[in-house]
């Protein structure tokens, strides 16, 4: 039976974590592991952006359980621990870099971190190396800079530049991811004029064939998250995977099914 929705994790670095601030965007590569053998054991199968977009756009169907996993920022903890696990299931991913920042460190979160630590970003021979080995590579701005708070110069610099400078890597680049999640009309008019095809938000959500190319909807997972609350955010569609939720979710199928929904 083929998708009629289909989630789209999203997950950041890969490594250790230390203060509560990096538990929420870092999760440890054993549980990571855990989180994908739990996927595979729940009968998920990962697919390829290019074939995510193909069944957005009609020209492809995907199995029932089928789902995108990506990865903000360009971290190398990814390569280092996220990616060997990757391969060993025979599953794609796709990575939103941040261009000006290959091969130095996420300076972005220096002053978001309350300990001021940053950490390691892909280089371009791991970039070309994970390239050949299940990974897509496209653009997360060029500094990490909420594109929100930015004049129009600047937005440009961060959207058309990034493209240029990525694909002056030899990294195709056609789809988006917005820094923090944060774009309005402005900024997303910004990205198409860029020519990026797509964007991905943080809104929460499965994607259906009709979603909007440049809202396309993905789920938080946390370090904190267990195997279990994975497997509830996936099915539920939802950042909340509480027992609350599921019940809810659960009492709405069976409504629908009594045709009192």
């Amino acid at each position: 039976m083929s998708s009629e929705r289909i989630p789209v994790l999203m997950y950041h670095r890969v490594g250790d974590a230390h203060n509560m601030w990096e538990r929420k965007y870092c999760i440890s590569p054993q549980r990571f592991a855990e989180h994908m053998k739990a996927l595979l054991q729940s009968n998920w199968q990962a697919v390829s952006i290019d074939d995510f977009m193909a069944w957005r756009h009609g020209n492809k169907a995907l199995p029932k359980k089928a789902f995108l996993i990506s990865f903000d920022d360009g971290f190398k903890g990814v390569y280092e621990y996220a990616w060997p696990v990757l391969r060993q299931y025979h599953w794609p991913a796709v990575m939103f870099l941040v261009s000006n920042l290959i091969g130095q460190k996420d300076t972005w979160s220096k002053n978001e971190n309350p300990e001021g630590n940053i950490y390691p970003l892909l280089n371009r021979t791991e970039i070309a190396e994970m390239a050949q080995g299940g990974f897509s590579f496209h653009g997360h701005s060029r500094n990490h800079r909420d594109l929100t708070t930015l004049n129009e110069t600047d937005l440009i610099n961060e959207t058309e530049g990034c493209k240029a400078e990525l694909n002056l890597l030899g990294i195709p680049c056609r789809y988006f991811a917005y820094p923090y999640g944060r774009f309005s009309e402005r900024e997303m008019s910004a990205v198409k004029a860029a020519g990026f095809e797509a964007a991905f938000s943080v809104q929460p959500g499965f994607n259906r064939t009709d979603v909007d190319m440049f809202r396309i909807r993905r789920l938080d997972i946390f370090g904190t998250d267990t195997s279990a609350m994975l497997l509830k955010k996936i099915t539920l569609g939802s950042n909340d995977g509480r027992l609350s939720a599921w019940a809810k979710y659960y009492l709405k199928q069976l409504q629908s099914r009594l045709g009192l929904g």
